[in-house]
């Protein structure tokens, strides 16, 4: 009887430290490097502006090694730091993102739904002081403590409550509508 309950409390010891590897719930953090872009067009021109500064962290379940979900993320960055290659048109982005008063952009994930490499992410997206709930499709690559997500959205400039810039005494009109895009690593803390 003695030998039987020993045997029963390690079976049950080794079932609960083999069923927390199969689920865990893992911090992650944003990797250097990682991209965010805005896309868009005007009367003389496309244009796009891009940033490798971002910050961001979250939480995501992970079984038996593969990304499942996340129950968290929060991606943001200072707005100044997109970056044109041309000096008048971040000046004017900047104007109209409002970025002295309205410093960063943010997305905070409220959900995610799909499996495999294929999911649809839901969240609040602030810019110039204005948040939306916003919704687009992300396509995952990485195992093992690394995490690829890819995805776009596209919107428009009003949508955030931002006038489209102009230039020249408005001869050169910015579309409204843009293609905000990312590629980025999450990697486990």
């Amino acid at each position: 009887m003695n030998s039987y309950l020993k045997t029963l409390s390690l079976s049950a010891v080794f079932i609960m430290l083999f069923a927390g590897n199969l689920l865990a719930q893992t911090k992650v953090v944003l990797s250097p490097g990682s991209e965010l872009k805005v896309e868009g067009g005007s009367t003389l021109h496309d244009w796009h502006m891009a940033t490798s500064s971002a910050k961001g962290e979250g939480v995501f379940t992970i079984e038996g090694g593969q990304f499942k979900g996340a129950s968290s993320l929060v991606l943001s960055f200072v707005a100044e730091t997109l970056k044109s290659g041309t000096s008048g048109l971040d000046k004017n982005a900047y104007k109209s993102l409002k970025t002295e008063q309205y410093k960063d952009i943010k997305f905070t994930l409220k959900s995610l739904s799909g499996s495999g490499t294929s999911f649809t992410a839901t969240g609040d997206l602030s810019i110039a002081g204005a948040t939306k709930s916003v919704s687009f499709p992300v396509k995952l690559s990485g195992t093992a403590g690394k995490y690829h997500f890819e995805g776009s959205l596209k919107t428009k400039l009003t949508f955030f409550n931002i006038t489209p810039p102009t230039a020249l005494m408005g001869t050169v009109k910015t579309d409204d509508e843009i293609t905000l895009s990312f590629k980025t690593t999450f990697q486990s803390l």
